[in-house]
């Protein structure tokens, strides 16, 4: 049966559980068979999820609402790929490496597309696929890493 309800944030984000496989982390590594999650179930992990018009962030109300209610004042910008970050083999690696923080992170993707990995409750991975327009949330103290899918290019705002 096909929902006509369908999420529209869907088109910008999926999740799934991953597999233990060792192999290339800019591969997908679904679980056999897929086991996917929805962004119901991130939101109650306290991963907050929103599609966004990437084309026109400066001029997009839903992320001035969002940087509004939340109390952002700062913006940055950070583009992965082997052209234009600096010692990208070596942060690349550190970006890759499970840590936490003490402040929520926000990830905005304006362009290109990567992989945000969380632990549940469960401490299994959750492999969230970020593509333009697709902004995360991921909050303080959630064990989490990232990496580029195979497109070798994502570039992100803090919102």
């Amino acid at each position: 049966m096909v929902s006509s309800n369908k999420d529209s944030r869907e088109e910008v984000l999926q999740a799934w559980y991953m597999d233990d496989s060792k192999e290339d982390q800019r591969l997908p590594h679904h679980k056999e068979p897929k086991e996917f999650v929805s962004l119901d179930q991130l939101a109650e992990l306290g991963v907050l999820s929103w599609k966004l018009d990437a084309d026109n962030p400066e001029t997009d109300p839903e992320l001035k609402k969002i940087r509004e209610e939340r109390g952002y004042s700062y913006m940055d910008v950070c583009e992965v790929c082997p052209e234009k970050l600096p010692n990208y083999e070596e942060k690349i690696k550190n970006f890759f490496e499970e840590h936490l923080h003490t402040d929520e992170e926000i990830r905005y993707c304006v362009a290109g597309s990567g992989y945000f990995d969380v632990r549940d409750r469960n401490e299994a991975w959750i492999r969230v696929w970020v593509k333009k327009g697709g902004m995360i949330i991921l909050p303080a103290g959630i064990y989490h890493r990232f990496t580029l899918d195979e497109s070798n290019y994502i570039k992100v705002s803090t919102a």
